[in-house]
């Protein structure tokens, strides 16, 4: 259509010069044709022509308008190629892909492990370039219309200038080809974006989806590991417990029974109620060897108090020994067995875990006055797997006798020295008040306390039994010692 429409042109007659007015000045203008020229003219009545040229101002301002939104098209189809098929990098770790559309320049952004972020540029109200098509076409039209208008101006055009208008019509019509290729990528281009917002969505609600999966598998997991932990917690404590009520079923099992008889039928004797079933009636120092301590060992008999049979497990009689020492020395036993001596936490407890012990406290103050204190159950660590990592807890309990109780209120403490606190004081009551015993918070009885010999300004710091002599008394003489109960004995 285009080349018959320059027929058209062709054929139409040469442009004859017209009447001018007075004093105006007109321009033909073609370029590089030198059969055109300007014309002055300072009659009153010039000639002019019949139709009206089209200006050269006028066409060289279309054809730049014309450029210059045909560069406006080509740089943002460009633009929209390149966000289009730019592909981001890859991260270290998993992309957190969001859409941003309270920001006017970003559609996507995508976070990477590293913290990093890229923006992909994609406007979500993308803007419509169909206008701008339609003025390109609309400057194109006008300009052939324009050219067609002129028609008879143009058949007057010869030689290098008609080859000059040629050639314009066919840059115009390469234009117009090159604007409708642009429009046809700019429709594809809106097609991908519009495919790719619907898989940026997708993808945004497989994430969440994801997210919401893993969150609920995490919460179920704690649950479970919750659960677990609690179950074998629980198991751990029901193990613990029983396997402490087994041991000390065993260690009690065997004096549950009929008791072994002593040294009359040629059994060894685990005490000295042994010995004195055995026939023995003397005071003094005899082998023991209980059930749970085989290689036995020595202890000091008392044979004439109360019916005899007692195993004296400590004495204070003239302060020859000090008692104010370290653990070690308290476990295993320490003094002369027929003076002073404490015979140890050790050997004690494998005596009181045989069966079912008394326990007899016999005191003297230096006025030669003296009194007791009996308890009908006495153990040390009875129910304890590890009788040391315990403490060797006291069991005391069924007070009878003068000197009043000074012992009940220490029942279930672990025995505390200087280099051991077990007590429930802030201080360590051993150290303080100069002793070791199954200390509180602190005692009301200290027996292996300082040896002061009677009325002392000191508190509480000397062999002291509170009911008795009071806080400030240290007693002249102590002995402690047990034997099995009378049900115990009445089966020998």
């Amino acid at each position: 259509m285009l080349n018959d429409r320059w027929g058209i042109m062709n054929s139409s007659p040469e442009l004859e010069d017209g009447q001018r007015g007075k004093n105006q000045t007109f321009c033909e203008c073609v370029p590089n044709s030198p059969q055109l020229k300007h014309r002055w003219s300072d009659s009153d009545t010039v000639r002019q022509t019949a139709p009206k040229r089209m200006s050269c101002s006028y066409l060289l301002c279309t054809i730049l308008l014309f450029v210059a939104v045909l560069l406006a098209v080509t740089v943002t189809g460009t633009i929209l190629l390149m966000n289009h098929y730019q592909a981001p990098p890859m991260s270290d770790g998993p992309p957190h892909i969001s859409t941003n559309q309270d920001e006017a320049n970003a559609l996507v952004t995508v976070e990477r492990g590293d913290g990093s972020r890229i923006n992909i540029f994609i406007d979500p109200n993308c803007p419509d370039y169909n206008s701008n098509f339609l003025r390109l076409e609309g400057v194109q039209t006008s300009l052939l219309h324009s050219l067609t208008d002129h028609d008879t101006d143009l058949k007057s055009v010869k030689g290098q200038d008609r080859a000059l208008l040629v050639n314009l019509a066919e840059e115009v019509a390469k234009l117009s080809a090159h604007a409708g290729q642009l429009k046809m990528d700019y429709e594809s281009l809106r097609r991908g974006q519009s495919n790719l917002g619907q898989d940026l969505n997708t993808l945004q609600t497989e994430q969440s989806r994801l997210i919401q999966l893993l969150s609920e598998s995490q919460i179920n997991m704690v649950k479970v590991v919750n659960s677990v932990s609690d179950a074998l917690n629980a198991m751990q404590k029901e193990t613990g417990g029983l396997k402490a009520r087994v041991k000390a079923d065993l260690q009690r099992a065997p004096v549950r029974g009929v008791r072994l008889k002593g040294c009359a039928n040629g059994s060894r004797p685990r005490d000295c109620s042994d010995i004195y079933a055995s026939g023995q009636r003397e005071d003094g120092i005899y082998s023991v060897f209980p059930t749970h301590y085989p290689a036995g060992f020595q202890v000091y008999c008392d044979m004439s108090t109360d019916g005899g049979g007692w195993t004296v497990i400590q004495r204070r009689e003239d302060g020859s020994v000090n008692f104010f020492r370290e653990w070690d020395s308290y476990r295993e036993g320490f003094g002369k067995i027929t003076g002073e001596y404490w015979l140890g936490l050790k050997q004690i407890h494998a005596l009181s875990i045989q069966g079912n012990y008394e326990l007899r406290i016999d005191l003297e103050d230096f006025e030669n006055s003296t009194a007791f204190a009996q308890y009908g159950v006495f153990g040390v660590g009875l129910f304890s797997v590890d009788p040391e990592d315990d403490g060797y807890p006291l069991t005391i309990a069924d007070y009878t006798g003068t000197a009043g109780d000074s012992l009940l209120k220490h029942n279930g403490m672990k025995f505390t020295t200087k280099d051991r606190d077990n007590d429930h004081s802030e201080n360590n009551c051993a150290s303080f008040y100069h002793g070791a015993w199954w200390y509180r918070n602190c005692h009301t009885s200290n027996l292996n306390g300082q040896y002061l010999r009677g009325q002392h300004t000191s508190y509480a710091d000397g062999i002291e039994w509170s009911s008795w002599t009071g806080w400030q008394y240290s007693l002249k003489f102590t002995e402690m010692k047990i034997r099995p109960t009378r049900d115990e004995r009445e089966t020998k």
